[in-house]
């Protein structure tokens, strides 16, 4: 299944228990869509979220907000059912935002184009609440957004982040070429991976019993990828022949989002997808969403990687070890 979302897509997400999907588009627009089995995917919101890009889009709240961050510096929550603003922080980052996504209930992780990384609460009930952070007692008065911890670990864009929660630590990639693990009961910045020469795109946990992710690249193919030993196994999708932005799985794992330059959300069967030796035929036909309102360009696109490495960076290349020691202690 094919939409044609009318504006570059930047990100991508999945309601955690409904067939719904959003996106972020390059001209600031939220889109909400009810997907439902082969029929046309139905359009529920076209909301202008922000006057520059919608760079990160999260349901939130067990998806009855979505939550958005921008070039502008805002983070805006918005009502699934009425697409109406609920919550709005306009100033939560001094650079342009990139990536968010939720920790608990109350609180989100949010990363900018310099590097830094944010812990907020984004609450909306007008009431006075106590909460535990693990390092000390705070009260706050969730009418208001606050930050609750600042990490200024890295020189470049953060480009992806996930949070295990069992440990309470943060992980997070960026265009420097580190990967940073924050640990939220300390408040502080754990450890730090060496430098690699290309810039990280993406981060995931993988559990012990998992051997096998999916993973999109820049010619748009989507490849099945082993774990352990490391190998792609084998190309099963092919969005486009421009680079895959991001990739999302629906809340049951039975579809498989993949955005692209090409302007088109495809909602992948993850059945049909892993029956067979490949499936990596194009289709060209997609569902029309062409009333697109004009393309605002995104002047503040996260900066390429500087070269600013250390001296210590080497070939970028950490050996065994080196990894072994560094997720030791996740």
């Amino acid at each position: 299944m094919e939409i044609n979302l009318g504006g570059l897509p930047f990100d991508v997400d999945f309601h955690p228990s409904d067939s719904l999907v959003t996106a972020g588009l390059i001209n600031g627009y939220l889109l909400l869509y009810r997907y439902a089995g082969v029929s046309e995917p139905q359009r529920l919101l076209k909301v202008r979220a922000h006057k520059k890009s919608c760079r990160a889009a999260r349901f939130i709240n067990d998806g009855r907000a979505i939550l958005t961050g921008s070039p502008d510096c805002s983070i805006l929550a918005t009502d699934v059912e009425t697409g109406a603003k609920i919550a709005h922080l306009e100033h939560a980052h001094t650079a342009p935002i990139n990536r968010i996504i939720n920790l608990t209930e109350s609180t989100i992780a949010s990363g900018d184009d310099e590097g830094c990384i944010k812990v907020q609460f984004l609450l909306y009930e007008a009431r006075v609440d106590f909460y535990h952070l693990g390092w000390n007692w705070k009260v706050w008065d969730t009418r208001q957004q606050s930050c609750c911890g600042t990490f200024e670990v890295h020189e470049e864009y953060i480009s992806d982040m996930t949070f295990a929660s069992d440990s309470m630590r943060l992980l997070a990639t960026s265009g420097d070429g580190t990967l940073s693990v924050c640990n939220l009961r300390s408040n502080k910045v754990q450890a730090q991976s060496e430098f690699s020469e290309d810039e990280l795109l993406s981060v995931v946990i993988m559990k012990l019993d998992e051997d096998r992710l999916i993973t999109g690249s820049y010619n748009g193919l989507i490849s099945l990828v082993g774990i352990l030993p490391n190998r792609i196994i084998q190309p099963i999708a092919e969005h486009s022949e421009y680079p895959v932005e991001r990739l999302a799985f629906s809340h049951d794992k039975n579809i498989l989002g993949s955005i692209s330059h090409d302007q088109i959300l495809k909602l992948w069967d993850m059945d049909e997808l892993l029956q067979g030796p490949s499936n990596v035929a194009r289709n060209d036909s997609a569902v029309s969403d062409s009333d697109s309102d004009g393309m605002d360009v995104d002047s503040d696109l996260p900066k390429p990687s500087k070269g600013t490495k250390t001296k210590n960076a080497g070939n970028g290349q950490a050996s065994s070890s080196s990894f072994n020691e560094f997720f030791a202690d996740l």
